[in-house]
C-alpha cells in the first residue's frame, strides 16, 4: 500500500509544472496535517524532499522563491513538529532574509505563540539575533524548561546571559512576582512552578549540563550555602552527631570569605549558641563591628582565657565517656600506619596480597552537603589481623602525576579486589567501589572483576529481618534494651548502618562523630585516625565473631560458604553511587554447589512494601501505586526533607533522585532510602525499584489500591445498581429510600482486563444490597457514603453503563472515584511481565 502511495505521489510531482507551489496549495486548503502522527500531508511533504534531491531542476530562486517562503512561513506556526525540518528544507528558509525571519518570530510572539516562537528560531538557528529574556520568560512560566535549555544548548553566550537572568530572579528581595505580573493573561501559565526553589534547580541542573562556573551564579550559590550552614547547625545542636572539630571546619568552608554568609552565621550562632560563641566566630571571619548585631560586639572585649581551658576540660571528660560507651579499637596506636608515597605503600600490599588473608576495607571522603559534582575519596583503609594501613589518596595522587606511576597504586588495588584467594570484608562496597573508580578513572572496571568480597551490609539486613532474638554469645540481647540504655548517657541518636551492625555483634556501637569530618583536610586529626581505622578494623572482629558462631545469630551454619563468592560485586549502574548505597540488596553473589545465585533480599508482596516518592519521582509513584504498592507523594512545593519525616513516621522507604540523596540518607536507617536511576523513564525505575528490593508483583496486586488516594477499600457495585445511584443522583435532593450497607465475603472478580480489579483478598469487599443503602445519601450531583465519603457517579461518561461486559464497578471508599473493568490492565501486565508471579509461584 505504502509503495502504491509513494508512486502516485511521485507521477502527481512529474505532473505538476510547479511541485512546490503544489504543496503548498495543498496545505492551505486541508488541515489533516495539522494533527500529529504521520498524516497524508506529512507523507507527500517528506516524498517532495526525496523527490527534489533526484530532480534539482525543480528549486526555485530570487523573487519567486521568496513569495513561496512568505506562504510557507504563515504554514509553520500551524505545523507539527516533524513537518517543520522538511518544509524548512524544500523552501530553503535557511536562506531567506534574516531580518524577514526575525520579523515573522517576533510577529508569533506578540500573538502570543511562545512555543511556536521559540521552535521555529531553534530550527532556524535565530537566537543570537534575540533577546533571551524575553524569548524564555514565557516558557518558563509555563513550565517548558526543557525548551528553555533547548533554545541556549548551542549558545555558550546564550547560556551564561540565561544563567546570569535566572541568578538575578533568586537575589534576596527580588519580587518574582513582578515577573509573573506582565503575563497575567498566559494560556497554561503554572504560577506554581515558577518560584525561587524551582529556579534554583534550574540553574544547578544548567550549570551542570552546560559545565558553566558555579561563580556566575553568585545568589543561587550563596543560598545553597546558606541551606547547607542550616544543615550543619541542625546536626551539631539538634541531633548532637558532629564533633565541635568537624562541624568547625565544614562552617569555615561553607562560609569562606563570603561577608553574606558570615552575617547569616552569626545570627545562627545567636539562635543556636549565645552571644559570646558569636563574638568568637565574628573574631574568627574578622568581622567589621558595623556588621555585627546588638550585643555581639560588647561580647568580643570580655572574651577570656578561662573558657578555652574549661572547653578542654569538657573534651578531657568526653574522651573518657567515649572510652566507655562506644567500640575500642584493640591495637597499639603504633599499629596504624599514615602513608602518603609510593615506597610507604610497598610494605603495606606485601602484607596485604597473600593468598589466604582477610582485610578489612573502607574508605572516606569529604560529606559533599548537596553541591554538584561526585565524591572522591580521600583515604582508603585496609585492616589486617594486627595493623591498619591507612592511604592518602589525594597525596599518592599527586605523587603519580608528578613521578609518573600512575599505573601502580590501581594495579596494586586491582590486583586485590580480584585476588579470590583473598577474603575482602566491607560494608555497602558497592557504593564505596563507585566512589574509588571516580577517583580514579583506572579503577572503573573493579567491581566487575571483584572476587571473595563479602559485604558485611548483606549480613545486617539478614540479621535484621532474622525472627530470632539477638544474642551475644549465650546471652540473649534485646534490641529495645539496648537502645534504652544509651538513655542512661545522655541524649544520642540511636545507632544505625554498621554501628548498629558493630553494637549487636560485639556489644559496643562505634563512635560516628567524625563520619562527617572533612577528609580532604592535612594534617587529619588523631581523632580522625582512630575512627578511620576502627571503621576498617570493627569489620575483621565482626566477621571472625559470626563465622564462629552462626547460629546464635540466626545465620546459615555454613556463613563463609554463603557469603563469599567468586563474582561478588555486581556491575553498578552509570549514576555515581553514594556510600551507603546499593543497587542489589548487596551488590553480591553467593556461591552454592556450582552454580552462582543472586543473594537477594526475602520476597515481599507489594502489600509488605510502602515507599515515600520525592516530589520528583510521582511518575514512579504512580507506577507503584498502580502495581499494589503503598506510595505516599510528596506534593510540587513539598521540601525533600519532608521524605525522612514521613518515612520516620510511617516506617516507609524512601525513593529520591540526584542530590537529595545525599541528605535524606543520612535522615534513616541504612538502606531505608534508596537513589533512583533519574535518567531512565518511570517505568524502568519502576523495575528498578521492584527488583532491588524483591517485590513479587501478582495479577491480583494490579491496580488493588486507588490511583487518586491510596486506598485500598472499595465498594463493588453491580452495573444496575450503579445505573439506579446515577439516575438517581441526577435527580431532585430529598429522595430517599430503605436499604443497608453490609459487609460480604463475596469477592470481587479478578478479570484480567479489570482496569480495577478486586480488593484485597483477605478483605471482604463492600457490597450493595436491596435498594438504598443505609447511610449513603443522594446529595445532588453526588452519593454520598456514611463516612462522609463522596461516590463520583457523575463522572461516568455517558455509554459505559450500556457495556454489556462490564458487570460491576468498583468505588474507593476514601475518595469516592469510581472504577471499571479496562484494557488498561492488559496493557500493565504486558509492561510489568518481567516482575510479575503467578499464583502458583507466590508460595515458592
Amino acid at each position: 500500500m505504502k509503495k502504491q502511495l509513494k508512486e502516485e505521489i511521485r507521477r502527481g510531482f512529474a505532473g505538476l509544472e510547479d511541485p512546490l507551489a503544489g504543496l503548498l496549495d495543498m496545505l492551505e486548503s486541508s488541515s489533516d496535517w495539522k494533527g500529529k502522527g504521520h498524516s497524508l500531508g506529512y507523507y507527500i511533504t517528506t516524498e517532495l524532499q526525496l523527490w527534489i534531491k533526484e530532480h534539482p531542476a525543480v528549486q526555485q530562486s530570487g523573487i519567486k522563491l521568496k513569495k513561496l517562503q512568505a506562504r510557507v512561513l504563515r504554514i509553520l506556526a500551524q505545523c507539527p513538529a516533524n513537518l517543520l525540518d522538511p518544509l524548512i528544507s524544500i523552501y530553503q528558509l535557511h536562506t531567506a532574509d534574516r531580518n524577514y525571519l526575525l520579523g515573522h518570530v517576533s510577529h508569533l510572539y506578540h500573538k502570543g505563540d511562545y512555543k511556536e516562537a521559540a521552535i521555529l528560531s531553534i530550527k532556524l538557528k535565530l537566537q543570537p539575533d534575540q533577546d533571551v529574556e524575553k524569548m524564555c520568560t514565557p516558557l518558563l512560566l509555563q513550565d517548558k524548561t526543557n525548551l528553555v535549555e533547548d533554545y541556549v544548548g548551542e549558545y555558550p553566550e546564550l547560556q551564561s546571559k540565561l544563567l546570569q537572568i535566572l541568578d538575578t530572579w533568586c537575589e534576596p528581595g527580588f519580587n518574582i512576582r513582578d515577573i509573573t505580573r506582565q503575563y497575567q493573561g498566559l494560556s497554561r501559565y503554572k504560577p506554581d512552578k515558577f518560584n525561587r526553589k524551582m529556579l534554583s534547580k534550574l540553574v544547578f541542573r544548567l550549570l551542570d549540563r552546560f559545565n558553566v562556573d558555579p561563580a556566575l551564579c553568585p545568589n543561587v550559590i550563596n543560598q545553597r550555602h546558606l541551606r547547607t550552614l542550616n544543615y550543619l547547625f541542625y546536626k551539631r545542636f539538634v541531633e548532637k552527631t558532629m564533633t565541635q572539630e568537624n562541624w568547625t571546619d565544614h562552617v569555615q568552608s561553607t562560609v569562606g570569605e563570603n561577608r553574606w554568609l558570615q552575617g547569616h552565621l552569626i545570627q545562627l550562632l545567636i539562635s543556636y549558641c549565645d552571644l559570646k560563641t558569636a563574638a568568637r566566630w565574628a573574631q574568627r571571619c574578622n568581622l567589621p563591628k558595623e556588621m555585627l548585631p546588638y550585643g555581639v560586639a560588647d561580647e568580643l572585649q570580655k572574651l577570656q582565657i578561662q573558657e578555652r581551658v574549661e572547653e578542654a576540660t569538657k573534651a578531657d571528660n568526653y574522651e573518657e565517656s567515649k572510652k566507655k560507651d562506644y567500640y575500642q579499637l584493640p591495637i597499639p596506636r603504633a599499629n596504624i600506619h599514615f602513608l602518603q608515597t609510593w615506597e610507604e605503600t610497598l610494605q603495606c600490599w606485601e602484607k596485604v596480597l597473600r593468598p589466604g588473608q582477610v582485610v578489612g576495607i573502607d574508605m572516606e571522603w569529604r560529606p559533599s552537603f548537596g553541591m554538584v559534582g561526585k565524591p572522591r575519596v580521600s583515604l582508603l583503609q585496609i585492616a589486617l589481623n594486627d595493623e591498619v594501613f591507612l592511604l592518602d589518596l589525594p597525596r599518592l595522587l599527586e605523587h603519580a602525576e608528578t613521578e609518573g606511576g600512575k599505573e601502580k597504586l590501581p594495579h596494586f588495588i586491582q590486583m586485590l579486589y580480584s585476588d579470590a584467594a583473598i577474603t575482602k570484608l566491607g560494608y555497602g562496597m558497592s557504593g564505596d567501589l563507585s566512589s574509588l573508580a571516580a577517583t580514579w578513572p583506572a579503577l572503573k572496571d573493579t567491581d566487575k572483576q571483584a572476587q571473595g568480597v563479602v559485604d558485611l551490609l548483606t549480613v545486617d539486613k539478614q540479621l535484621q529481618k532474622s525472627s530470632i532474638d539477638w544474642k551475644k554469645g549465650s546471652r540473649k540481647v534485646d534490641v529495645l534494651s539496648l537502645e534504652q540504655s544509651n538513655e542512661d548517657r545522655g541524649f544520642r541518636q540511636p545507632e544505625k548502618g554498621l554501628s548498629l551492625l558493630v553494637q549487636h555483634v560485639l556489644g559496643k556501637p562505634l563512635d560516628k562523630t567524625e563520619q562527617l569530618s572533612n577528609w580532604e583536610k592535612r594534617p587529619l586529626r588523631e581523632e580522625q585516625i582512630l575512627y578511620a581505622a576502627s571503621d576498617a578494623y570493627c569489620l575483621l572482629e565482626i566477621y571472625e565473631k559470626l563465622c564462629k558462631d552462626p547460629a546464635s545469630f540466626g545465620l546459615s551454619s555454613d556463613l563463609t560458604a554463603s557469603l563469599v563468592g567468586k563474582s561478588s560485586i555486581k556491575p553498578t549502574a552509570k549514576k555515581q553511587l553514594n556510600k551507603q548505597e546499593v543497587l542489589s540488596p548487596s551488590g553480591q553473589q553467593c556461591k552454592g554447589s556450582k552454580k552462582e545465585t543472586s543473594c537477594r533480599p526475602a520476597p515481599i508482596s507489594p502489600k509488605e512494601f510502602s515507599v515515600v516518592c520525592d516530589n520528583m519521582l510521582q511518575g514512579l509513584g504512580r507506577y507503584l501505586r498502580c502495581l499494589g504498592v503503598d506510595v505516599q507523594m510528596l506534593e510540587n512545593e513539598d521540601d525533600h526533607r519532608k521524605a525522612a519525616e514521613i518515612a520516620r513516621q510511617e516506617g516507609r522507604v524512601i525513593l529520591t533522585s540526584g542530590l537529595p540523596y545525599q541528605t535524606l540518607q543520612s535522615q534513616v536507617a541504612e538502606g531505608r532510602c534508596f537513589s533512583v536511576n533519574c535518567s531512565e523513564k518511570a517505568k524502568e525505575q519502576a523495575l528498578q525499584v521492584l527488583k532491588h528490593f524483591n517485590v513479587q508483583v501478582s495479577l491480583a496486586d494490579i491496580f488493588s489500591r486507588c490511583q487518586v488516594c491510596n486506598c485500598d477499600k472499595y465498594l463493588k457495585v453491580s452495573r444496575e445498581r450503579m445505573r439506579q445511584l446515577v439516575e438517581g443522583s441526577r435527580q431532585a435532593p430529598g429522595h430517599s429510600g430503605a436499604g443497608c450497607l453490609v459487609r460480604s465475603k463475596e469477592k470481587p472478580s479478578q478479570s484480567c482486563d479489570a482496569a480495577m480489579p478486586a480488593c484485597n483478598a483477605a478483605q471482604p469487599s463492600y457490597t450493595l444490597h436491596s435498594e438504598w443503602p443505609e447511610g449513603l445519601d443522594q446529595c445532588g450531583a453526588s452519593m454520598v457514603l456514611a463516612g462522609g465519603t463522596v461516590l463520583q457517579v457523575a463522572a461516568i461518561p455517558p455509554g459505559v453503563l450500556d457495556k454489556p461486559e462490564l458487570t460491576d464497578f468498583y468505588c474507593c471508599t476514601r475518595c469516592g472515584k469510581v472504577f471499571w473493568e479496562g484494557s488498561h490492565f492488559g496493557r500493565v501486565v504486558s509492561q510489568f511481565q518481567d516482575v510479575l508471579v503467578t499464583a502458583g509461584d507466590e508460595h515458592l
